[in-house]
């Protein structure tokens, strides 16, 4: 808004009506840049926040929020701390990393762990890019689904994860689905045979129906490939060793799409 103002008067100045309009539409270009800065940069929030660590929380809350999926069974089983290093060892965490991740994960064991409370200081600090918030959500997906589906307490604890983060139960089960097909789907992948099965998970890792047509089939891939772009990602925020969830879910992304191309060109 400030930016049109003072490009009117300027304008208005040097050019008179010309200059008026000219100034308007500079100073309109100066508002979108600064908006949209401004707000990677976590709005008015970001202002009063500047010693926050946001990579930092990022870290924290991942490890905390899988700690506290794992214990909404009742109990901890060696399965889930299995996945849990699992996840750690494929990020390839320094020692510390590793001590701050397993850390964080007892505290999300706790009973009294505030998970409220740290999930909304994670939205105020993410809120405006909804890409990594959505990436946060499929990575607890994987404590979530550690035998290939979630419990009910999980999955009523997941509703909560989404809701803080403002996602509706209906975009966490499709990306529930999303992220089942992506397992069987990937675990299928080097078999020189395509049974129907690997085809129908293609088709859900992309979350579309096989009677879409080729130019939404290609429109749905895009967004999802924009969505887990590691370059985006990392510059709206994500620390980089995270990145190796984005990396493997683009490339399971585009090998979906690839074989759903190559037997359509079959008909």
């Amino acid at each position: 808004m400030w930016g049109k103002i003072l490009g009117a008067l300027f304008g208005l100045a040097l050019l008179k009506l010309p200059g008026l309009l000219l100034g308007v539409l500079i100073g309109h270009w100066f508002d979108r840049a600064f908006k949209q800065k401004f707000e990677q940069n976590g709005g008015f929030y970001g202002l009063f926040n500047d010693n926050v660590d946001e990579q930092g929380v990022f870290r924290y809350t991942t490890f905390a929020t899988m700690g506290h999926l794992a214990k909404a069974t009742g109990v901890v089983t060696s399965a889930h701390i299995q996945q849990a290093s699992l996840f750690m060892a494929q990020l390839g965490l320094s020692a510390q990393q590793q001590k701050e991740a397993q850390a964080a994960f007892r505290d999300g064991k706790a009973v009294n762990f505030p998970l409220r409370q740290q999930l909304q200081q994670f939205y105020q600090l993410y809120r405006r890019r909804k890409d990594v918030l959505q990436l946060f959500l499929e990575i607890q997906l994987s404590i979530a689904c550690v035998n290939g589906k979630s419990t009910s307490a999980q999955y009523s604890l997941l509703q909560q994860v989404a809701g803080y983060l403002n996602f509706s139960t209906l975009q966490l089960d499709k990306m529930l689905q999303a992220y089942q097909a992506q397992n069987r789907f990937s675990s299928r992948a080097d078999s020189r045979q395509v049974p129907r099965d690997t085809l129908a998970d293609a088709y859900q890792l992309l979350g579309v129906t096989p009677d879409i047509n080729d130019a939404l089939l290609k429109k749905s891939y895009r967004k999802l490939m924009s969505q887990h772009h590691p370059d985006k990602l990392m510059a709206q925020g994500v620390p980089a060793e995270m990145l190796d969830v984005a990396k493997r879910r683009t490339q399971d992304i585009q090998a979906a799409y690839e074989l759903i191309k190559q037997q359509r060109s079959r008909r």
